[in-house]
């Protein structure tokens, strides 16, 4: 065995051939006439020597060097849309890339640093990832590379992966329809229109209540936190209004709609039923258990390299399924 790291040269020896020859098969090229038994040998001596390619050598000869640079504001440090990154990295490994990470915190000037860092070893492409859906602009530091957005868009030219909201908002109000509710569905968040998932999730919403005959009966307006939730909905049940069920525009708002359902001596689901988004690991912890429409981190950044390793890829929004997580919130009207 040799000592130290074995080189191709000590597999064509071991094999009884060039290096040459050695380096052609082990790179599977077919531009040279070699024969089977010598194609044997060689890859039996590389398996013998446990041989692993030089790949900065191969990168100076390829200009490839099979890295990624996954640049993002904050997903890196949140443990829910962490799964991007933990999609992409098993996505990449499958594909013989690694991925450089950084995380920006909003900062353009950390943004552009990073960047050239990513660039100055030599990345094939980037993944550029945010913690929530939004528009944005491409930093001028990535144009001109192969690169694929993740959470966010950027225009038609870009290549984005995004999760399918409008048909979020149909899963989740089909779940009520289902179960019978009709005329007294609210909704209880933010639903500004510059808000990405708000406003897809309200029309997915609205359009299929409208195709059922029915409409949302009111909004409750709310930030997306479980304190002014709870203050929101505990107001409403002062008014009297009538509510058979509430789609919350995310599992924390729902959290909060839970507390004041508890506060007004309501039960879940027998008096109220209870729908929300994303399908964070409080939509188990609650009880009853939430049902809750699955934000696909994960399956964005698989999606993501995979889009960024294609060469026919095309631009656009590329929509991702957000399944629906049917638990012990939802029942039949009272």
């Amino acid at each position: 065995m040799p000592a130290g790291r074995v080189t191709l040269l000590d597999v064509a020896l071991r094999a009884g051939v060039s290096r040459t020859t050695a380096s052609f098969v082990l790179t599977g090229r077919r531009d040279m006439r070699i024969s089977a038994d010598a194609e044997q040998r060689v890859l039996r001596a590389a398996r013998e020597l446990d041989y692993r390619p030089n790949l900065t050598a191969r990168s100076l000869r390829t200009r490839v060097t099979q890295t990624i640079g996954l640049v993002s504001d904050t997903i890196a440090t949140d443990a829910f849309a962490g799964q991007i990154i933990r999609g992409s990295t098993a996505t990449a490994l499958t594909r013989q890339h690694l991925l450089f990470i950084g995380e920006t915190e909003g900062d353009p000037a950390t943004e552009k640093r990073l960047v050239q860092d990513m660039l100055d070893r030599g990345v094939d492409g980037f993944l550029y990832a945010a913690m929530y859906t939004r528009q944005i602009r491409l930093p001028a530091a990535l144009r001109g590379h192969p690169v694929v957005l993740v959470n966010c868009i950027a225009g038609s030219r870009a290549v984005s992966v995004i999760p399918d909201e409008l048909a979020a908002g149909r899963a989740a109000a089909a779940a009520l329809l289902s179960a019978g509710h009709r005329d007294d569905i609210h909704i209880v968040g933010e639903s500004a229109d510059h808000v990405y998932a708000a406003r897809n999730r309200r029309a997915g919403i609205d359009e299929t209540l409208a195709a059922a005959g029915t409409r949302v009966a009111g909004t409750i307006e709310s930030a997306w936190w479980p304190e002014p939730a709870y203050e929101a909905v505990r107001h409403f049940f002062t008014t009297g209004t009538r509510a058979t069920a509430f789609i919350c525009l995310n599992d924390r708002v729902a959290m909060g709609v839970y507390q004041a359902a508890t506060a007004a001596g309501l039960r879940i689901p027998e008096d109220l039923s209870v729908v929300a988004f994303d399908d964070s690991d409080l939509a188990s912890w609650l009880r009853p258990q939430l049902t809750s429409v699955a934000l696909p981190h994960f399956e964005m950044g698989r999606r993501g390299i995979e889009l960024l390793l294609d060469p026919d890829r095309t631009a656009g929004a590329h929509l991702i399924d957000m399944p629906l997580m049917s638990r012990a919130s939802v029942a039949p009207p009272p």
